[in-house]
């Protein structure tokens, strides 16, 4: 095992001065939070909590008991009050009369809403029976990798039983469902004494008469299995030893670099798809063993575990020794491909008369030795819990095979469960992606106001972001405020100067790992100066050509040699000045250079059209707000240009405009991302002033 049997105990996490003082419900949301912070006991969105409540019946007055139960699509974890879902028990209990056997249990799903309590809209999940029907106040059903471990043995039945004894039963699987809810009824019914069940290649169930009794013979019996698991496969190889080794940690990412947009590409058909890449320790074990391939085929058992990664991983054919990873890139569309037309088999094999259509047959998961596991999802936070999932799985497949042997769902099961009609409908129910949901931005001068802008302005839409900056400290705290309004999985740093050919290579790689590639390129990073000519230096020149215009080259040039393997297309915006059209005095570096690149963008955009790479320039003029550029010399040399002071700069600038309104960083990144937008899809090779107006950039 990867870690000593005392890591891997749990410690239980119940405050009593905490809980004091909490009501039923609030306990139950406590026991719940804490059960889910420790991806040990169940993993993101699995499992489910409850508790049946004595609550005052809103219409008659009368005491009620209520089953507050986890509802649709929560995560335990991070579950609110307004999470939960409430029901009248007497007309849970009601439901019964109305079973018409195993082949109609999905109608009793539309009963459930008739059952509910003070018209709560949270939507009861398929689980509710499971929970409504087990006669004890308080009950947890989690998804630990110990106890499924357990559960997707061979033999699960019989270890179950030399593990616990009568203390926790056994059911065979069934898929979730109001069948299985009266399975446990009636196991509960037969086995008073019992504390929990085993759900076949499903997971856990426990009880308890209070909160923190369910919750202390939770975690107890996932440790009771833990121990055991450790004792028992202690010196057994982890699946069957290692028959390759890791590469380094800095040449694992090199390769990941290289194949994550190329897989991407390939998996983007649809819609954009977002990478993650993990080589923890527990990856690697797995992916350098003798046994990843069979066991990988043999999928996922958990219905949460390979509903996030599909029923089972792709494997791609590198090999660390041979550092083949050209051959591996030549090969890689037929391997998809190969996956592809596995998968539409397995459809067709398995489909009914009423299944929903063929969904993406794409593999989520994609193992590769010596180097990690990729995953692709729709967006980043899927992508990484698709593949927290698959740790899981791996997880599971280690205990299994240690003690035992690992088996997989049947197909069949497996495919009822990945395209069960109850799952489709709330697939339906997902509300339209954002306009740029799947893309991925990278904004040079990021930490600057126009830069920080853009990010935003795309962050609202869906996009992840990439944030390049010189400055440490500014980039440090953009990103911890962008995080904070749209969560660390979408925003991301890189430290770069863009006159550094290996630093801008380096970021789109770090750019590549983190997720998966690069759609849009906003080329922001800038500085200003100001000098009569006479006065400029050839220092005070170069440094304008290398950051304004070489800076914009080297950036563009690593962008296109991305989007080009991505083969998706793409979109670079410019953000030049007004002074690339118009010039001003006392500024010739700092207008030459800015002219270069507009100048540079034309060039870009013949060269890309074929490629469906747009690049188009956005003109901004006097952004003085937030804008790093106008802070120190610059803003005192045009001041004393045009004869003002510093506070009365702003003021000049709108007065000057043809529309008198200043110019602000959220104007600029407006514009930023309409280039970027589907809604400019027709367009490249153009510019947009946004300057307020001002005759002399009029385009020619």
């Amino acid at each position: 095992m990867l870690k000593s049997l005392e890591t891997q105990l749990l410690d239980s996490r119940w405050n009593a001065k905490e809980a004091e003082g909490m009501s039923e419900s609030e306990l139950l949301l406590y026991r719940s939070n804490i059960l889910g912070s420790d991806k040990r006991v169940t993993n993101y969105g699995g499992g489910n909590t409850s508790a049946k409540v004595m609550e005052i019946d809103p219409l008659s007055g009368d005491e009620v008991e209520v089953l507050w139960v986890k509802g649709s699509g929560g995560d335990i974890g991070s579950i609110k009050m307004d999470g939960f879902a409430t029901l009248y028990m007497d007309k849970l209990h009601a439901l019964k009369s109305l079973y018409r056997g195993v082949e109609f249990e999905d109608e009793m799903v539309g009963y459930l809403p008739h059952c509910t309590f003070k018209l709560n809209p949270r939507a009861a999940s398929i689980d509710t029976p499971l929970h409504a029907y087990v006669p004890r106040k308080h009950v947890d059903h989690v998804h630990a990798d110990a106890i499924i471990a357990i559960a997707a043995s061979k033999n699960s039945k019989d270890l179950t039983k030399e593990i616990f004894g009568e203390r926790v039963g056994w059911l065979p699987w069934k898929k979730p469902g109001y069948e299985l809810g009266l399975w446990l009824e009636k196991f509960c019914l037969e086995n008073p004494e019992a504390d929990g069940v085993v759900l076949e290649s499903h997971g856990l169930f426990t009880w308890g008469d209070t909160a923190k009794e369910c919750y202390d013979q939770t975690i107890d019996v996932i440790n009771v299995a833990t121990k055991w698991l450790a004792e028992r496969s202690e010196g057994v190889a982890a699946f069957g030893g290692a028959i390759h080794k890791s590469l380094p940690a800095g040449d694992r990412r090199a390769i990941a670099a290289h194949l994550m947009p190329a897989i991407r590409g390939y998996v983007s058909g649809n819609q954009h798809m977002v990478g993650h890449f993990n080589d923890s320790d527990a990856v690697l074990e797995f992916v350098n063993s003798k046994e990843m391939k069979p066991l990988a085929a043999l999928g996922t058992s958990c219905p949460d575990h390979f509903l996030r990664t599909k029923i089972c991983p792709l494997v791609i054919e590198f090999d660390p020794a041979k550092g083949n990873i050209d051959a591996v890139l030549e090969g890689l569309a037929g391997q998809i491909e190969a996956y592809r037309e596995d998968y539409a088999a397995y459809y067709e094999r398995c489909k009914k008369d009423d299944s929903p259509a063929l969904r993406d047959p794409n593999a989520v998961v994609y193992l590769v030795p010596g180097v990690g596991m990729i995953t692709f999802a729709k967006d980043k936070a899927t992508a990484r819990i698709s593949g927290e999932f698959y740790v899981n799985a791996i997880n599971v497949m280690r205990g299994a095979s240690a003690v035992s042997e690992y088996q997989g769902l049947p197909e069949q099961e497996a495919f009822d469960i990945e395209y069960w009609l109850l799952e489709e409908a709330k697939l339906q129910r997902m509300p339209k992606p954002k306009s740029l949901a799947g893309r991925v931005a990278l904004v040079t001068g990021g930490a600057g106001g126009i830069g920080a802008a853009t990010a935003e302005r795309y962050l609202h839409e869906g996009a992840c972001v990439i944030l390049a900056d010189i400055n440490e400290e500014a980039l440090t705290s953009t990103k911890e405020n962008l995080s904070g309004n749209f969560g660390t999985d979408v925003v991301s740093s890189v430290i770069m100067d863009v006159t550094n050919e290996d630093a801008v290579a380096a970021a789109f790689a770090d750019a590549s790992v983190e997720f998966g590639g690069v759609d849009i390129l906003v080329s922001n990073a800038g500085i200003a100066s100001s000098a009569p000519i006479e006065e400029t230096s050839l220092a005070l020149w170069n440094k304008n050509m290398d950051i304004l215009s070489t800076g914009y080259f080297l950036v563009s040039r690593e962008a296109f040699k991305l989007v080009r393997v991505q083969d998706m297309g793409g979109a670079v915006v410019f953000v030049a000045s007004k002074n690339g059209l118009a010039a001003s005095p006392n500024a010739a570096a700092y207008c030459t250079a800015k002219a270069a690149e507009i100048h540079l963008a034309r060039c870009l955009a013949l060269e890309g059209a074929e490629a469906g790479i747009r690049v188009n320039v956005v003109n901004p003029d006097a952004v003085l707000r937030g804008s790093k550029i106008w802070e120190g010399d610059w803003l005192q040399q045009r001041a004393g240009t045009y004869g003002t002071d510093k506070d009365g700069l702003e003021e000049m600038y709108r007065q000057r405009s043809m529309l008198k309104r200043s110019v602000l960083p959220e104007d600029i990144a407006e514009a930023c991302y309409f280039f970027a937008a589907d809604t400019s899809a027709k367009s490249t090779g153009n510019i947009i002033n946004v300057d307020a107006g001002n005759v002399q950039a009029f385009t020619r």
